[in-house]
């Protein structure tokens, strides 16, 4: 039994590695509390400063893309999401874009063009010179160029009304029946009585058409019209027009128009439209 040797016991070399180790051991834990391994996030400034550096670089790479592509004149109110990323615009800058023909408008300079993208004026200058605008943009009387090349609203059939504005059939033609009734449209604003017209369906028939022929309307002189001659117009039925003469009958004629207002069950909403078609004057027409 005294010959067997304790575990525990070791010689002076064993002691010396033991220590070394414990050093070793000790200087890795004051390393590991001590020192910050953690890698730094980069702040919101330098976030937005490395997002616009890789939008630059982004830009700039599809530009050089570009040069390999034959890029033909074109109109860019017509611009895809295809020819658009071509073109090193942003899917945000072509949204705009196609948001803004949505409403049946058209972009007519370049300058336009780029107050409704965003573009950059870097970018811009690199694809503005391939634009190409109808023969009528740009010319010095450029308002008569539009009115012309508009069509008259009081001529159109409801088949042009519907491919020009891409209305529903049934509007375009409630449009032109209306106008019939009317004997042509005084103002723009009488689209607002076409039956279940919307105001985006009026803005759409407003960017397509102009009123170039006025019709000449004789008004209908409201102190001494019968019902029946009342009832004639499209804005009133017969049993308006009964309640007009009524109104008449107790006020002794009237004086100014604005008192059809107090004629009960008046549309004083359509009033302005309305009256557009009276007189209290025998000979105004």
């Amino acid at each position: 039994m005294k010959n067997i040797k304790s575990h525990f016991v070791f010689t002076k070399q064993q002691r010396s590695g033991v220590f070394v180790l414990l050093l070793l051991i000790v200087a890795l834990q004051c390393v590991c509390f001590f020192v910050d391994f953690s890698v730094n996030e980069p702040n919101e400034v330098e976030q937005q400063t490395i997002i616009s550096f890789q939008k630059e670089v982004d830009s700039l790479s599809v530009l050089k893309q570009m040069k390999k592509y034959d890029v033909r004149p074109y109109n860019p109110n017509f611009i895809t999401d295809y020819k658009g990323y071509v073109l090193g615009m942003s899917e945000e800058e072509i949204d705009r874009l196609h948001a803004f023909r949505k409403l049946n408008r058209y972009v007519n300079s370049v300058k336009e063009f780029q107050k409704i993208t965003f573009v950059s004026d870097s970018l811009l200058n690199q694809i503005s010179p391939k634009f190409k605008f109808p023969d009528w943009v740009g010319k010095k009387n450029n308002s008569n160029s539009y009115l012309s090349y508009q069509k008259d609203l009081n001529k159109a059939e409801a088949k042009d009304v519907h491919k020009a504005t891409e209305l529903e059939y049934k509007i375009a033609y409630r449009i032109v029946n209306f106008r019939k009734k009317l004997g042509g449209f005084l103002s723009f604003d009488q689209l607002c009585d076409v039956y279940d017209i919307s105001a985006e369906d009026i803005v759409k028939v407003k960017q397509k058409f102009v009123l170039k022929t006025i019709p000449n309307i004789k008004k209908i002189n409201i102190n001494l019209a019968t019902a029946s001659e009342l009832a004639e117009l499209a804005y009133i039925n017969d049993y308006m027009a009964e309640n007009i003469i009524d109104e008449r009958v107790l006020r002794e004629g009237y004086k100014s128009l604005d008192e059809l207002k107090y004629v009960t069950h008046f549309p004083v909403d359509k009033f302005d439209r309305i009256k557009l078609y009276l007189t209290i004057n025998e000979t105004q027409k």
